[in-house]
């Protein structure tokens, strides 16, 4: 019993071998086809695998930085409507008893003091305003309400501006609402550095 345990490994291969008439070679051969094969789809595998963790890492990096960016946006939203309430009761104040000194005087005051404090502390969180006052009509800024006929200015130039437009980030939270001039000259093309002049 003890000399069939202590065979050489060379011969228990060939014993092994299948009884298909293949040479020991041959089927050497056939194994390490097989193996490389296993081999090559697992490193394919492997590498699928650390590319959609890679893919996954960057969506997610993306996403918290979208989060942390626009995470504001519903109340920036909501505080508009108190910026608008707040220049509407500025606005309803005459010229002339706004300037002369008085007790409405204070009042005014610290109404436009809340308001500047209130654009301050939205630009501190990333909430820019759109003004467009005299720049060309944009649709991805500004909801055109209505068109003037004003013959010194571009056509599709912004003349007036109804209500003030506000952005968050990249996205606009928040379109102007603006009249736009209809008539005069075509506004010139805006030219970059490969554009021949002709």
């Amino acid at each position: 019993m003890t000399q069939h345990n202590n065979q050489p490994a060379e011969a228990t291969a060939a014993d092994t071998a299948p009884e298909t008439g293949a040479t020991p070679d041959q089927t050497i051969d056939a194994a390490v086809a097989q193996l490389e094969a296993d081999k090559t789809d697992l490193k394919d595998k492997l590498l699928r695998s650390l590319a959609e963790m890679e893919n996954l890492r960057r969506r997610t990096e993306k996403e918290v930085a979208d989060a942390r960016a626009y995470a504001v946006t519903a109340f920036a939203r909501d505080m508009l409507s108190v910026s608008d309430n707040i220049r509407r009761a500025l606005e309803a104040i005459p010229a002339e008893q706004r300037t002369s000194e008085g007790p409405l005087k204070g009042f005014v005051d610290g109404i436009e003091l809340t308001e500047r404090e209130l654009l301050k502390t939205l630009a501190r969180h990333g909430v820019k305003e759109i003004a467009p006052a005299g720049e060309k009509f944009d649709p991805n800024l500004h909801q055109a309400m209505f068109e003037v006929p004003d013959a010194s200015v571009p056509n599709g130039t912004v003349v007036q501006v109804v209500q003030t437009g506000f952005s968050i980030g990249e996205r606009v939270l928040r379109p102007a609402l603006v009249g736009v001039s209809k008539g005069g000259v075509k506004a010139a093309p805006v030219l970059d550095n490969d554009t021949p002049i002709i």
